[in-house]
């Protein structure tokens, strides 16, 4: 029987299925293996045991069990966390149990005011007569009706207070509704005539479709609102002037749209499964995208690529398709977007869309059209060779130079200096000049602010607000001691019957943790939950471990001798301490007996 909602939710889902929705875990013997999403690294040193139910990394010492794994990559709470899984594994948490109720954070009120928002916005698009305007209009576009079941499409009334009275009515509080992106301050916008003077906050979304944006979990994070037909307003409190397109949730607790990526959660199977991940702008377009079968596409919504979503990309796919407009002059949020997409090893390519057409018109009238333009989209060389040729007069020195200004920055950041001299080789014979010349003009361009290293990138630690110095302490945090013994437990575990090359004078050496595996190492049940936890790491560790058997007894002594001299460094220098604090207190007699116990014990140093 089981005891708590999370022994329940670990019995019911399997690590790897739950990693594997997040990053790309390859079969490696009984384990998984993958790149680590919590640091930088070229080579895979994050894996994961199916048969213990659990993760390390090897080089950043991050690990635990599902619920760890959440928190880290989610950047959640326990109590949030365990909300996420329980409904993934459809184990319901009863929301007047203590448990829950100790658990229940200022995300999870966030969580549940969005969701009930969704449910709200939902009803009037089907069931008030503006909403099922606003369905005529989504109808019209081409979103079917599955559609707008499947993204839960809403519609919030044109009133001051409708979506806020409801949420009060259901226990949330005024100042609540506000944290989570739904009503604003009277205080914050002073420029509209309010129908009373006492009002303190009113709906931010009011006369707009609403679209809910995700989270990776598929949970209602935010909104993005669009006003459909500015003479729907029924007393034009604001004028035509002033009324946005599109207005979004700000952000929040649980929303940062630099973070976000609208769309992800539906498309990520599918990205992982075509290895392109298609990337445009709009929640139409990306709706219409998905209707059409092009189901790994996600979009910006309104945002130039930030360092952050090209983290969680990658860890579906490092082939990013690109259907927005691009600039590529100047220093455009687009343009330093893409630069950045490039920098961190993305291989770009260039979705190149019929003039004054967005991906949603094209879809629309002809799937079949897209998806020829997708087949036949540049690489993000030949799109700018082919934009920068278009744009200037090669055959004059300005033009010459114009061109080179675009193209050389774009070739300094290839991080590959085979292709590079590719590139290198046809920007010369286009511009009709010497490699050379071409070359030296390369040379002057400043580094890009974001260096790549290897096929691996700073931008991942970055984005995660690591410095250098956190990354590489974050790996060195253990002692040498505490190394070795790591190292002596892990042979030990490979090869069971090297146990007998440990003298018992050893094992008082040990920390208590590993004096503790060592003695019952063969029998997890006397172990304390910690030193359980050690030990299951240990088996991982040594399960990945590629070591000849005739090298592990050699390996154990060595381990051995090692810990052995560093007991004895230590007592020495506490002998040298207490000689110090003895001439200091001139007693000669105990200098004479100290200094003698610290040649005899130094004698023993191996």
């Amino acid at each position: 029987m089981l005891n708590s909602p999370i022994d329940e939710i670990k019995s019911r889902l399997d690590i790897v299925e739950v990693i594997g929705s997040y990053i790309k875990l390859k079969k490696a013997g009984a384990n998984y293996r993958a790149l680590c999403p919590f640091h930088s690294e070229k080579n895979p040193s994050f894996f994961v045991s199916p048969a213990r139910q659990i993760w390390h990394c090897f080089g950043c010492g991050a690990h635990g069990d599902i619920f760890g794994f959440v928190m880290q990559i989610e950047g959640v709470e326990f109590g949030d966390a365990l909300r996420i899984l329980a409904q993934r594994a459809g184990v319901e948490l009863k929301p007047r149990s203590p448990e829950w109720q100790k658990l229940k954070t200022e995300r999870q009120k966030a969580y549940e005011i969005c969701e009930l928002a969704t449910k709200f916005f939902e009803k009037q698009l089907e069931g008030s007569p503006k909403g099922k305007e606003a369905k005529k209009y989504l109808l019209g576009r081409g979103i079917v009706q599955e559609s707008i079941k499947k993204w839960r499409i809403g519609y919030s009334p044109d009133t001051w207070s409708g979506l806020s009275d409801f949420l009060v009515s259901q226990g949330y509080k005024n100042e609540e509704i506000v944290k989570a992106g739904l009503a604003v301050r009277k205080e914050e916008i002073s420029n509209i005539q309010y129908p009373t003077s006492n009002i303190q906050s009113y709906d931010r979304f009011r006369g707009r479709i609403i679209f809910p944006i995700f989270d990776l979990n598929s949970q209602v994070i935010g909104f993005g609102g669009r006003i459909f037909s500015v003479n729907q307003r029924a007393d034009q409190r604001e004028s035509a002037s002033t009324i946005a397109k599109y207005i979004n949730t700000p952000n929040t607790i649980l929303y940062d749209k630099s973070r976000v990526l609208y769309g992800l959660d539906k498309a990520k199977v599918e990205i992982r499964k075509k290895d392109f991940c298609l990337l445009m702008e709009g929640y139409t377009d990306v709706i219409l995208a998905h209707q059409s079968g092009f189901e790994n596409t996600a979009s910006v919504s309104g945002t130039a690529l930030t360092p952050y979503q090209l983290v969680i990309l990658k860890r579906y796919s490092e082939n990013l398709f690109l259907c927005f407009d691009m600039d590529i002059a100047g220093d455009s949020a687009t343009k330093r977007g893409i630069d950045l997409a490039q920098l961190s090893g993305f291989n770009l390519k260039i979705v190149t869309l019929p003039e004054d057409k967005d991906p949603a018109d094209i879809i629309s009238k002809d799937p079949k059209e897209f998806e020829k333009l997708v087949n036949n989209s540049l690489s993000i060389l030949d799109f700018y060779f082919q934009n920068a040729f278009s744009k200037f007069d090669k055959a004059r020195p300005e033009g010459k130079r114009e061109i080179s200004k675009i193209l050389l920055p774009v070739i300094k950041r290839i991080p590959n200096k085979i292709e590079q001299s590719f590139w290198v080789s046809k920007l010369a014979k286009n511009l009709e000049v010497k490699e050379e010349k071409v070359e030296e003009e390369l040379k002057k361009i400043e580094p890009a602010p974001y260096r790549t290293e290897g096929s691996g990138t700073r931008l991942e630690d970055e984005a995660l607000g690591l410095e250098p110095e956190e990354i590489i302490n974050r790996a060195n945090t253990k002692s040498r001691k505490e190394l070795l013994e790591e190292r002596l437990m892990t042979l030990i575990l490979k090869s069971p019957q090297c146990l007998s090359q440990i003298d018992k004078k050893f094992i008082s050496l040990f920390s208590p943790a590993t004096q503790e595996i060592l003695n019952n190492f063969q029998n997890q049940k006397n172990l304390s939950q910690e030193n359980s936890d050690s030990l299951n790491y240990l088996y991982l560790k040594s399960e990945v471990e590629e070591i000849e058997e005739k090298e592990i007894v050699p390996e154990i002594q060595f381990c051995l001798k090692e810990v052995q001299s560093l007991e004895i460094k230590s007592k020495l220098n506490e002998i040298s301490r207490e000689i110090k604090k003895a001439e200091e207190d001139k007693n000669p007699e105990k200098v004479k007996k100290l200094t003698q116990e610290f040649f005899q014990l130094s004698k023993e140093i191996i």
